[in-house]
């Protein structure tokens, strides 16, 4: 049987990266990005199935009544959510899926899905993230005050993943990733069956070779 894919959740606090990290990942491998869906309107330029699926409220309503997403949260007035059966799809049909989430959505995913592999960014130090806010230049001064604070809250959860890399540059995060992907790749948990079908092998040679 070959093997699934796997679901790799990359999250951090404003500023870690994650974004940026995520586009470097998406184009160096053949990955499958999760497209979220939201209840709020397209924006210009943004279109149904690449940048969100677009939903109205009833029919966003009706999947939480089924249990179609993986994790879903409503912000400002507006629903957003993972969409579960397209991600596990891929997964199944050997896809590995990245999702750019929030941390709080990360961790009402490793609820649903808990063999997913979840990654925490890190900035370099906090100075060097408060500067790559500042870089930004979007901020106001209390704005800027408010999100290097929510920061410091949001680090506290590293111990909720699985990994942490540090983004001292996006190169070297990308390889970082990719040799976690490896790793995951040979857990025993995730080849047992292509260990079951290589005993079996084994003992068919040794009884009838």
């Amino acid at each position: 049987m070959d093997q699934k894919g796997l679901l790799v959740v990359i999250s951090g606090p404003s500023g870690a990266g994650k974004g940026t990290i995520c586009k470097a990942l998406l184009q160096e491998n053949d990955f499958w990005l999760s497209v979220s869906a939201t209840t709020r309107q397209p924006r210009n330029g943004e279109v149904d199935g690449v940048n969100y699926y677009f939903l109205t409220k009833e029919d966003f309503e009706e999947k939480i009544s089924k249990n179609d997403f993986l994790e879903y949260a409503e912000v400002y007035g507006n629903y957003y959510g993972t969409p579960k059966s397209k991600a596990l799809e891929a997964i199944n049909n050997g896809n590995d899926v990245i999702l750019e989430i929030d941390i709080q959505g990360a961790l009402k995913v490793k609820e649903t899905y808990p063999e997913g592999v979840f990654i925490f960014i890190l900035p370099p130090s906090m100075e060097e993230l408060k500067q790559r806010i500042i870089n930004r230049g979007s901020e106001t001064p209390e704005s800027l005050m408010t999100r290097f604070k929510s920061a410091y809250k949001e680090i506290n959860y590293v111990s909720k993943y699985n990994y942490a890399v540090v983004n001292d540059t996006v190169e070297e995060a990308v390889k970082k990733i990719q040799g976690i992907m490896v790793a995951e790749r040979c857990r025993v948990d995730r080849v047992k069956e292509k260990i079951l079908d290589s005993k079996e092998g084994i003992i068919h040679e040794q009884l009838y070779d």
